[in-house]
């Protein structure tokens, strides 16, 4: 019994710091471009795009934040697709069996 009470501590310190890892990968933002530089995303640590740019002279002025706002919203409809497909997989491999609050996989 003594070995399970020190598992479930560790379990629970390793949960706490995943969730602190996730926290910090959070607030990381990467900068992606392509086209030398014509085109960049930035995108968080949760794989969350956060920003589209897109230079002047590829579109038309007036239609260019439009454009990179659509991209962003379109880009969050698909993980938000991903995601739920993923979530669906991984309840069909767990045989329903649910993870504890704010655990996800893959990691």
């Amino acid at each position: 019994m003594k070995n399970l009470a020190g598992l479930m501590k560790q379990a629970s310190q390793m949960q706490e710091r995943m969730q602190e890892m996730q926290a910090k990968l959070a607030a990381i933002e990467c900068e992606g471009s392509a086209g030398a530089g014509l085109v960049s995303v930035v995108l968080n640590g949760k794989g969350d795009l956060v920003r589209v740019r897109i230079d002047p002279t590829l579109v038309e002025p007036l239609d260019r934040e439009m454009l990179e706002d659509l991209l962003v919203a379109a880009h969050t409809e698909a993980k938000r697709k991903i995601e739920a497909v993923a979530a669906d997989e991984m309840q069909k491999l767990t045989g329903g069996l649910s993870l504890p609050p704010g655990m996800k996989l893959p990691f």
